[in-house]
């Protein structure tokens, strides 16, 4: 089985070095750059499974290789990582196209667990010719491709499991709590706040169709509704 592919982005030299070591010695293949430019110069010629991101770096932050590689239409699933706390630092990496975000310090343990649920919801899904009608859209969980018209949007796996969860539930209820604890993995607070950063960016990919509307269900989740 071939070896997941890391890019792994931090300008700490030594804590780059302990990072990238813990990870080859659990069994993932790393490609560890300085700097965002770096960064871009990597997926410019290789492909990954996974790339890991610090916010503050030289040359160019993890906000803006982010938003760089995301305009690129590139959707590799992507942690982002700071000692950076704030709500607002937190929504504003998953509004860019974050699938996760974890606080410095942190265990290596934890990080190799987040890598394996992102890995393990982004990898490839079988049945890929079962497409799913949304009002005038029609979405392929295989590839994460929204279609509407002549007109394509690659969505990021996570916001993918959202609007597959959205489109399959019975009655189009996607459960918040429940959600969380899948996806996430826990329900606290700032991971709530991401998934409403999801949802409202579902909103404005469906916005196409005014007949489709994802409203909340009081504090217990959301409802996918097309008239």
């Amino acid at each position: 089985m071939n070896k997941p592919r890391i890019l792994y982005l931090e300008d700490d030299p030594d804590l780059g070095e302990i990072t990238t070591d813990m990870l080859t010695r659990m069994n993932f293949s790393i490609m560890w750059v300085n700097n965002g430019t770096e960064g871009l110069e990597a997926i410019m010629k290789e492909n990954f499974d996974i790339i890991i991101a610090d916010i503050m770096m030289p040359q160019l932050d993890g906000y803006s290789f982010l938003k760089q590689i995301r305009d690129m239409n590139n959707h590799t699933p992507l942690i982002l990582i700071s000692a950076r706390v704030l709500t607002e630092d937190v929504l504003k990496g998953f509004s860019l196209g974050a699938d996760d975000y974890m606080r410095k310090p942190f265990s290596i343990e934890e990080l190799s667990a987040r890598i394996h649920r992102i890995l393990k919801r982004s990898s490839p899904k079988t049945n890929s010719s079962n497409n799913i009608i949304i009002g005038s859209y029609e979405y392929n969980h295989s590839t994460y491709k929204l279609t509407y018209k002549d007109k394509e949007i690659m969505l990021s796996p996570r916001s993918g499991e959202i609007l597959y969860r959205l489109a399959t539930s019975k009655d189009g209820f996607l459960p918040r709590k429940e959600t969380l604890l899948e996806l996430w993995g826990d329900d606290h607070f700032f991971n709530g706040r991401s998934l409403d950063v999801f949802i409202s960016k579902l909103r404005k990919y469906l916005s196409e169709d005014p007949r489709i509307s994802i409203i909340n269900i009081r504090a217990t989740g959301y409802r996918l509704i097309v008239s």
